[in-house]
């Protein structure tokens, strides 16, 4: 069903550039790059799949099911996304807010043409009906380099919820915990611009250089763009092995080496980090044991620090093995949305999410990756991101922060400022 042709690539830093610019002629686009951090899974260090032959769309109702025969019956290489209001197709959830961004639900694409890279060795796989078209395109990517459009309008970015506003939602929730009916809650917020015109390849390119993520997203179906610095990965299956690894805790990076490690140790050390962090650990060891081996659920790594260009992150990695008698999308039913994304218990906290924010997430917070064609997949977490509509020139990101009894309003706010720094800089 594809060719498979083998390049081995000089300079993979500068074919990446080349790729990702040769790419914008294409309805259909997603990229996605590790910017080289050293990470145990991994497969490839950059994914490019174009154009479209098959795709699947639709609203959450079924959305699963329809993914699932979908998936089964192409058994190919399959590209997309799933948004965070996937959730009412799982519960009896609604999602009522206002959606300024208005994405499909559920979005996935079989490519023409895809592009793997890892190290210094390409794999180039076509479809057949396009396989002589593999050396051209080669040629064709060698040559290009980046001219930027001017395209761009100043973009005057609005907040959602103004601070007095979000710190009286923040008491609310404090009051949902201290009452006992949840223990903890992802709070997110909108920022956004109207009319906002801008060169999505261009906004990419500067949000990867200042974030340099493992997940980085370039994405494009059509005039809906998501420009993704995602440092986290939601779940992974290679063979019987699935892996998933939230990202609870955060904190500043600073220029002066000696600030810089004081802010890292803090965090390691900080209990409200930590027993958010182990919170929703066992919130994803016990959604891996719904299709998991009996005792193959572990914690390989819990409360680790790792180091980004804007931030410090505590990563815990839980691992499983897939019980035979489930399949690949059962995995994702079952542990979608991403615990760190909402709180414990989920259900719950997600319906005082709907009643408290003010925006419908739409794909923040959903998960965007792909399946290989024996029934793999790798995902991640779309946070630190920038949503684009072009046709409606709307232009979003959302920011959150985990609450927890022991959570201070004020701070959970400077940590929302904190995280939405690079997405500014980026539009402003």
């Amino acid at each position: 069903m594809r060719t498979s042709i083998y390049k081995t690539i000089s300079d993979p830093k500068l074919f990446k550039e080349q790729l990702l610019l040769w790419s914008q002629q294409f309805r259909e686009i997603i990229y996605l790059d590790s910017n080289d951090y050293p990470q145990n899974y991994s497969s490839y260090d950059c994914v490019l799949a174009v154009d479209a032959l098959t795709s699947i769309k639709t609203d959450f109702h079924n959305a699963f099911e329809d993914l699932k025969q979908y998936q089964q019956s192409t058994k190919d290489w399959l590209f997309g996304y799933l948004s965070y209001d996937l959730k009412n197709d799982i519960e009896e959830l609604q999602s009522h807010n206002f959606d300024g961004l208005e994405f499909p639900d559920l979005y996935f694409f079989q490519p023409k043409k895809l592009f793997l890279l890892k190290g210094n060795e390409l794999e180039i796989q076509y479809l057949n009906m396009c396989g002589d078209e593999v050396e051209e395109d080669f040629e064709e990517i060698s040559v290009q380099y980046s001219v930027f459009s001017n395209k761009d309008s100043q973009t005057a970015i609005q907040q959602r919820i103004r601070k007095e506003n979000y710190l009286q939602k923040v008491a609310k929730i404090l009051e949902y915990i201290h009452r006992g009916d949840i223990y903890e809650a992802n709070f997110c917020m909108e920022f956004f611009a109207e009319n906002a015109i801008l060169d999505p390849f261009k906004k990419f390119i500067k949000l990867n250089e200042i974030s340099q993520p493992p997940f980085a997203v370039f994405f494009k179906n059509n005039t809906h763009f998501l420009l993704s610095a995602t440092p986290e990965r939601y779940v992974r299956k290679e063979g019987e092995l699935i892996v998933s690894q939230p990202i609870k805790g955060t904190s500043k990076r600073f220029l002066d080496p000696i600030e810089d490690e004081k802010s890292k140790n803090e965090l390691a050390a900080d209990a409200k980090e930590r027993s958010e962090n182990i919170m929703i650990t066992d919130l994803v060891r016990n959604d891996l044991s719904r299709t998991a081996q009996k005792g193959s659920v572990e914690v390989k790594e819990l409360c680790k620090i790792y180091s980004f260009m804007q931030v410090h992150q505590m990563i815990s990695t839980v691992i499983s093995k897939l019980d035979a008698q489930y399949s690949a999308l059962d995995v994702l039913k079952t542990t979608f949305p991403m615990g760190s994304m909402t709180g414990a218990p989920k259900i719950s906290v997600m319906k005082i999410i709907e009643e408290l924010e003010e925006t419908k997430r739409g794909l923040y917070s959903g998960a965007v990756g792909y399946f290989t064609p024996n029934g793999d997949f790798d995902f991640n977490v779309v946070i630190r991101s920038i949503l684009y509509n072009q046709e409606k020139k709307y232009v979003s990101f959302s920011v959150g922060s985990a609450i927890t009894s022991q959570s201070i309003p004020e701070k959970e706010y400077e940590e929302c400022l904190l995280k939405a720094k690079a997405m500014r800089e980026v539009l402003s």
